[in-house]
């Protein structure tokens, strides 16, 4: 295909319009104000892991184009915990954002610029029109190319204006830990902790608040070595490795290192941090860059990593994405990593030198099932129950699931204990079948069988039961509240009883910058709370029965053509919910356009598409031109009206 223009016809931009304002110094923003500047939407919400990964995407962009300009970020809320102004400050602050953020709980600007997608990018010219939208992750290349264009033509007609832009920092905080997001006991008593506002790890006594010693400078970035040369990017995840092994991996303590997209190992005795796994770059769906090749070419995951299973990769080639917390599974004789990035369980062999693909297919739901068949949305946090089972907060559904590893790398069925969907959630105990949960990042298995959850916006523990082992087959566990009013509980250690107490739980409470200690009496049952349920409510797309043409939009940017070296350049996958939503058009395919057939006696439901489209540099002269994949999960709300559109256009990139 030939590339065309990324513009769109010129709009005038809608105005700004929210609850209030973020690293402004309390000012209030009004699209004059940027006028002269190239302006970039985002329109993100702080659960949403490819809302994250464009933040990081964008700081390149601003750096390099800051006096010309100015990212936006337009806060548009899932959760309900998203949409308090308190919580909303301390993502900005934990997620290092550097540009103004408009707080739009109301959805009112979403609504306005007609976004769909978490996350949806809308660039603005400095004469203020629209001229592009793009939706999901992966643009920073064509938006870096349109942003040089616009300079150019509005520097040449005198539209453009070079200066600071409206950003003010808020005032920095100080204190030991900074956004901890987990943390394990070490032997001896003392406890490591993932310091992620720190980007390093903070060693601290058994009381766990006296700093023994930090490893990592505390600076961004990917840097093996000792204890004060070492970096960090918002490090999460943390496992001590078997004791057996320690001495032949040479280190003790393996992390997820979530923004550098890497597994690094720490050794205790002095504190060096070595990268073990990841090339520090981030695994793209269906990108043909994800693999290094031993003669220096390039593979991607139709080579093996998706339909494989453990083995046969070597860990320092194969690119990871958000990392989010790992386990060992004595099974598998390897670690089990929480991929959140791509909605996936691998699996990692350090004494093997082997990195491999355990249960998921890239996908963003909830599917159960087949390992390789089953949808996950960001799993966050891993425990392995007194069973053996991988117990897995999948945060994005608000769910509890789990999975058996078995002997020779595979695992048993993907199991649901607790959620129901992507856009089901809330604070409900009782069954397990009717209970919600709210976007949990942490879970902690006990003893007797049951599982603590970190249920992070809910700003609670949790407690499910498992059903009796001779329960009729179908028979829910049920969920309990041992603890409430914590501040985003993000991860939890069990601690053995000490003599003449009652064993106790370390809660991470990320959002106070502290460890808390919880007590678990003898009886732990806890209470049953009913707080309500709740479903993600964003405007519905009015579509008419029967036939409807679906049409995701990409045009790759300027100097780009489609990338078909390894395959299909593009893929399409449709379904719905309800399922008997789509009489026809669900499945997955290759064109970006589809069409489909809507049940007329199906009043409302949920559209489920997830596109991809790869280009590359067009330049023949290169043998490896830079390739770059865009990819977004669309999960649009729709009635089913007579009489309304027959066309569902959803901009990958336009």
């Amino acid at each position: 295909m030939t590339p065309r223009s990324t513009r769109l016809p010129k709009v005038r931009a809608s105005e700004l319009v929210g609850r209030g304002w973020l690293n402004t110094g309390g000012r209030d923003l009004r699209l004059a104000d940027l006028r002269g500047k190239v302006v970039v939407l985002d329109f993100w919400t702080f659960c949403c892991i490819n809302c994250l990964h464009v933040l990081d995407e964008l700081r390149a962009l601003e750096e390099r184009h800051r006096d010309v300009l100015v990212v936006v970020g337009v806060h548009s809320p899932k959760f309900v915990h998203e949409a308090d102004p308190v919580a909303l400050a301390a993502a900005v602050e934990r997620y290092e954002v550097r540009h103004p953020v408009l707080d739009d709980p109301g959805l009112v600007t979403w609504g306005a610029y007609t976004a769909r997608a978490w996350p949806t990018l809308v660039v603005v010219d400095p004469e203020g029109y629209v001229v592009a939208q793009m939706a999901g992750e992966g643009h920073a290349h064509a938006l870096g190319v349109l942003v040089e264009e616009l300079v150019a033509e509005h520097g040449a007609r005198g539209t453009l204006h070079r200066g600071d832009g409206p950003y003010v920092p808020p005032e920095p905080t100080a204190g030991t830990l900074r956004f901890p997001a987990k943390a394990v006991a070490l032997p001896g008593g003392h406890l490591l902790v993932a310091d992620a506002g720190h980007h390093s790890l903070a060693e601290l006594a058994a009381d766990g608040e006296t700093l023994v010693r930090r490893i990592g400078s505390g600076e961004r970035g990917l840097v093996d070595g000792g204890p004060d040369v070492a970096r960090f990017s918002e490090p999460n995840g943390l496992c001590l490795v078997p004791e057996e092994l320690r001495s032949w991996l040479g280190y003790d303590v393996l992390v997820a290192d979530t923004v550098n997209h890497a597994l690094r190992g720490v050794r205790l005795a002095d504190g060096h941090v070595s990268t073990v796994a990841g090339t520090g770059e981030q695994y793209m769906v269906g990108g043909a860059d994800n693999l290094r090749l031993p003669d220096g070419g390039r593979g991607d995951e139709v080579r093996g990593l998706v339909g494989g299973v453990a083995g046969g990769f070597a860990p320092r080639d194969v690119r990871l994405s958000s990392p989010w917390d790992v386990v060992w599974s004595p099974d598998l004789a390897a670690f089990v990593v929480a991929m959140a990035g791509n909605h996936t369980l691998w699996t990692f062999d350090g004494e093997q030198g082997s990195l491999g693909l355990l249960a998921g297919t890239m996908n963003e739901g909830l599917v159960d099932g087949d390992p390789l068949g089953a949808w996950f949305a960001q799993p966050s946090g891993l425990a392995l129950g007194p069973d053996r089972r991988v117990w897995v907060a999948d945060s994005e559904t608000s769910a509890l699931r789990w999975c058996e590893p078995r002997h020779g790398g595979t695992a048993a069925p993907v199991r649901t204990a607790v959620g129901e969907g992507l856009f089901d959630f809330g604070h409900r105990d009782g069954p397990a079948d009717a209970a919600r949960l709210q976007h949990p990042l942490g879970v902690a298995a006990l003893a007797d069988g049951s599982v603590l959850v970190a249920d992070t916006y809910n700003g609670a523990v949790r407690r499910y039961v498992p059903p009796a082992a001779d329960a009729a087959d179908g028979t829910p566990g049920t969920v309990t509240t041992l603890a409430t009013d914590l501040a985003e509980p993000s991860g939890l250690v069990v601690l053995p009883a000490a003599d003449g107490e009652a064993p106790a739980v370390l809660v991470v409470e990320s959002a106070a910058h502290r460890l808390t200690r919880l007590a678990l009496p003898a009886d732990v049952a806890g209470a049953v709370l009913d707080r309500g349920a709740h479903r993600t409510r964003r405007p519905p797309t009015d579509l008419a029965p029967g036939e409807v043409h679906l049409d995701v939009v990409f045009t790759p940017a300027t100097g780009q053509k489609y990338d078909d070296r390894f395959g299909p350049s593009t893929r399409l996958r449709v379904s719905s919910t309800p399922p008997g939503l789509l009489l026809a058009g669900a499945g997955d395919d290759v064109p970006l356009d589809r069409v489909l057939r809507l049940d007329p006696d199906v009043p409302e439901g949920v559209l489920h598409v997830t596109a991809q489209a790869a280009s590359c540099d067009d330049d023949p002269a290169v043998e490896y031109p830079a390739c770059h994949l865009a990819s977004q999960d669309w999960g649009v709300p729709v009635r089913v009206v007579p009489g309304a559109p027959r066309t569902l256009v959803l901009p990958l990139n336009g």
